[in-house]
């Protein structure tokens, strides 16, 4: 399960070590790499909830050994591309790869926890967020020192013995499904389908261009998603059933939550690195070991805190101190010296391990224990969405080079973000109902 977990967020940090490097290679500007970081998370975006519904129809360990394949032929692809474009579509098959890992993990720790009566396995969500997030930690570092020695093609081709290995250890570990819900694929709602996909492409290619000309793919946008909520109404058995969402304000809430945290977070990680590399003058490997304490840190944040089940706290607490590590991005040039870099880094690493853990936690208490795969597809849906954000975020302010302006523009977008991130947590009362059983006397 942790092994197929991590192939995404892999994949996230150290492609963003990889970005200045592929642009070198290839005389690609940042608002085009930024595509490398679109790409992908569209695809995931898109396949997440598909594949969070196809393991709650087929089981997980189907879609986590076709999951697995995927990533190898996308490592392949990647590591042989000739230009910038071939690159992004393994990108593209990547995001789809990797999509089966987390909703298959979630399912079988529900399905696990639902078989013993335990009616919240904290340490276990606990061990599945550390271990994402030790595989952020490494990723970084690991990317620089791939670029170093192999070039930018060996941050692709490391999918291959990854995908390898899940292949291997989930057909010898995942347990068999005991079956698929009658109709199979045939229950699957295909155009509903299309109509989430749609509306997430124009509205991409709309934000990675935001001009007059191209209002029509925002229009586009809006006619697909507007035909997708009324497919979804109307369809019996729906692709993601917007009914559950209009009576489950607090899951709502938590998606929301998922998608403004991880765009600050997406923002800091590709924004922060390029202008390290760029503005700073940094190389790959140094400008990796610089972001080293924004995970190390969340680990041990995740680690003290992941076994206490309440959430609203560790949200609240989180939300003022990614406030605090935005604002820090003000005080940095490129003639600033190397420890106040890393403290901008560690200060990012308190709400790094507070938030994903929390709003993770939050899910499993307000899913229904039927739609866990899919709801937990759709969590990560809303987290790409803010990686979409980002990194579109990202090429508009940065352009041609990730400059110091650029870099504090970013950040008043960041600052935005978060401090929608800290109304929204603040105001929401359901919070305080996701605790501790109580003790019988």
């Amino acid at each position: 399960m942790m092994l197929g977990a991590i192939l995404n967020p892999i994949n996230t940090s150290i492609i963003a070590v990889a970005l200045v490097p592929i642009g070198t290679a290839f005389g690609a500007p940042a608002s085009q790499t930024a595509w490398l970081i679109s790409a992908l998370y569209v695809a995931t975006a898109i396949g997440q909830p598909l594949a969070g519904r196809l393991v709650d129809t087929f089981g997980p360990k189907r879609l986590f050994l076709a999951g697995a394949c995927l990533t190898g032929i996308a490592g392949v692809v990647g590591a042989l591309a000739p230009d910038l474009w071939v690159l992004v579509g393994a990108r593209v098959i990547l995001g789809f790869g990797t999509c089966a890992g987390y909703p298959a993990a979630m399912y079988l720790i529900r399905s696990e926890a639902d078989r013993t009566g335990m009616k919240s396995p904290a340490g276990i969500l606990t061990i599945l967020a550390v271990t994402t997030q030790t595989v952020a930690v490494i990723g970084p570092t690991l990317g620089g020192i791939l670029v170093d020695v192999g070039g930018w093609r060996s941050t692709l081709a490391i999918n291959v013995p990854l995908g390898l290995a899940s292949l291997a250890l989930g057909w010898i570990f995942l347990p068999a499904s005991s079956g698929s819900e009658p109709g199979g694929l045939r229950r699957i709602d295909w155009p509903g389908v299309v109509l989430f996909a749609g509306a997430l492409v124009a509205l991409l290619l709309f934000l990675m261009h935001p001009r007059v000309p191209l209002l029509w793919l925002f229009a586009l946008a809006v006619a697909a998603a507007v035909g997708f909520a009324r497919r979804e109404l109307r369809c019996a058995d729906p692709f993601i059933d917007v009914r559950v969402f209009a009576g489950n304000v607090p899951l709502l809430a938590t998606y929301a939550r998922s998608l403004v945290a991880y765009t600050v977070s997406y923002a800091f990680i590709y924004g922060y690195t390029q202008w390290l590399e760029d503005g700073r003058g940094l190389s790959a490997s140094v400008a990796g070991l610089i972001l080293l304490p924004t995970f190390g840190i969340a680990i041990v944040v995740s680690t003290l805190t992941g076994r206490r089940a309440e959430v609203k706290g560790k949200l609240v607490i989180g939300a003022a101190i990614q406030l605090i590590a935005c604002s820090l991005l003000f005080a940095v040039d490129g003639h600033a010296p190397i420890w106040l870099l890393v403290a901008v880094t560690a200060t990012l690493g308190v709400p790094q391990g507070l938030i994903s853990l929390a709003i993770q936690n939050a899910l499993y208490h307000q899913a229904h224990p039927e739609r866990m795969g899919a709801s937990s597809g759709l969590l990560r849906t809303f987290a790409y969405l803010g990686a979409i954000s980002a990194s579109t975020a990202a090429g508009f302010f940065f352009g041609e080079r990730a400059t110091t302006a650029g870099l504090h523009h970013l950040a008043l977008f960041m600052l935005g973000a978060a401090a929608i991130f800290f109304v929204i947590t603040v105001v929401d009362r359901s919070l305080a109902r996701i605790g501790p059983e109580p003790v019988s006397a």
